[in-house]
């Protein structure tokens, strides 16, 4: 299978990688997962200073390419295989910090399975669309702010650290990048939200029609006079929508639900 099937593309400018390893701040006790590892010019990088590096690949060919390259590191362990296939418990290092360079159509897939085990995970880094960091970073009252910014701020504090140009990459994509930061705990640490899987799908659904105000989208789940008392008891005004609301306005209509 090609990278360009793949969606991959390539971070083959040495002066951003620099760039990207000084901003990562590496240091020598670091345990890295690395997705996508590629023909390991970041795995390289991060095997310089690190403790380990589990590099993980699908493309056959590439994980060939690492294997060579791990001879000559011990630190470094290949693991062939699909991030959203693997056993995580089995293959994420404890206190983990992961890098990931990823393709743009399965970055939020490949974010919301690390979140699972966002307490075996430190820190994540992915170069990712510009376009989807915005969406990752937006704060409520922006129009970038939806679903995937409460899910990614609900358990991290993502930044956006650097913005890379499409020249960056081989071959060469059509859109601009970002290295985001996402750095645990977000805001789960302080909301109270016993059942969380039962909130995040909670919020899906307040963020299932946008151009409806908040009450319309609850009220295809909850009885008219449920959701009334809900924004009352969240203090949640009537005519407000899904993407005007704080994590912790939420987490108060979640509480609040019958």
């Amino acid at each position: 299978m090609s990278p360009r099937r793949l969606g991959q593309h390539f971070l083959a400018d040495a002066s951003w990688r620099a760039r990207i390893v000084d901003v990562l701040r590496a240091r020598p006790e670091d345990v890295w997962l690395e997705i996508g590892a590629g023909h390991g010019e970041m795995t390289r990088e991060l095997a310089r200073t690190a403790s380990r590096v589990v590099a993980i690949e699908v493309d056959p060919p590439l994980v060939e390419s690492l294997q060579r390259l791990a001879r000559g590191f011990l630190n470094i362990e290949v693991i062939a295989g699909d991030i959203l296939a693997l056993d995580l418990e089995k293959v994420l290092p404890a206190s983990a910090r992961v890098y990931g360079n990823l393709p743009y159509y399965i970055t939020s897939p490949i974010l919301a399975r690390l979140f699972e085990h966002a307490e075996r995970i430190a820190s994540i880094y992915v170069v990712i669309q510009l376009e989807v960091a915005a969406r990752i970073v937006a704060r409520p009252g922006r129009r970038d702010y939806g679903y995937l910014s409460v899910l990614a701020q609900f358990y991290s504090q993502p930044e956006i650290l650097l913005r890379l140009p499409p020249g960056a990459f081989r071959p060469r994509p059509k859109v601009a990048s970002a290295l985001v930061a996402l750095k645990m705990p977000g805001a789960r640490a302080t909301l109270g939200v016993s059942d969380e899987h039962a909130f995040l799908k909670f919020v899906q659904r307040c963020f299932a029609h946008k151009r409806k105000t908040l009450a319309n989208n609850l009220r295809t789940h909850f009885p008219a006079e449920n959701v009334s008392g809900m924004l009352k008891a969240a203090g949640v005004p009537e005519k407000s929508r899904a993407e005007e609301l704080t994590l912790a306005q939420f987490a108060a209509l979640f509480n609040a639900t019958p």
